[in-house]
């Protein structure tokens, strides 16, 4: 084992929550960053230079909470539902992602609402939830089926982690899109 996995895993071991914020934060800066460079390349727009605000709201959001809950949240799921027989890794994904990832990704768009200093924080949630928890649905169902029957406990957050490089590409993605309005036309 290289010196680097076994000083991954010790810090996974001895401050699982500082160790997985930090992997966590890591991605979702690195998932905004390659968005917005896509972007960028799409627009032909080479010289625009990164929007530094909008990644660190990223960084905030991914190393201050949403890597400190995802990594709590798996450690009492793992506890509550342990094993990786079929009928407890359906539980889990059922609960993870009918109970847990609701609040997770009002938790998202609030705090972005709030470090964007919006009027309205509950607007681009309303606006854009049932399009993403839809989207959520189909990477993560499966996602999570790999996560609770093949990966060990220690590196759940890790992998989530890992794959969260996609999601979160895919939610920056949503979270661009403009807000749709919800009033009916005047005609």
């Amino acid at each position: 084992m290289s010196k680097l996995r076994v000083l991954f895993r010790t810090v996974l071991e001895k401050h699982p929550i500082i160790g997985n914020s930090v992997v966590y934060g890591t991605l979702c800066v690195a998932a905004e960053a390659s968005q917005q460079t896509i972007n960028k390349k799409i627009l032909n727009k080479p010289s625009q230079p990164l929007d530094l605000e909008t990644i660190g709201r990223y960084g905030i959001y991914g190393t201050g909470i949403g890597g400190p809950l995802l990594a709590v949240w798996y450690r009492y799921l793992d506890k509550k539902l342990p094993g990786a027989t079929a009928k407890v890794v359906v539980k889990k994904m059922l609960i993870d992602q009918f109970l847990f990832t609701p609040q997770l990704l009002v938790i998202f768009y609030v705090t972005m609402s709030i470090l964007e200093h919006k009027e309205d924080l509950l607007a681009e949630c309303k606006s854009k939830f049932a399009h993403t928890f839809l989207a959520n649905c189909l990477f993560w169902l499966p996602g999570q089926a790999i996560n609770f029957s093949l990966v060990p406990s220690i590196y759940r957050v890790t992998y989530v982690g890992t794959c969260s490089f996609a999601w979160i590409s895919i939610l920056c993605w949503l979270k661009r899109q403009d807000v749709a309005s919800s009033k009916p036309d005047d005609s």
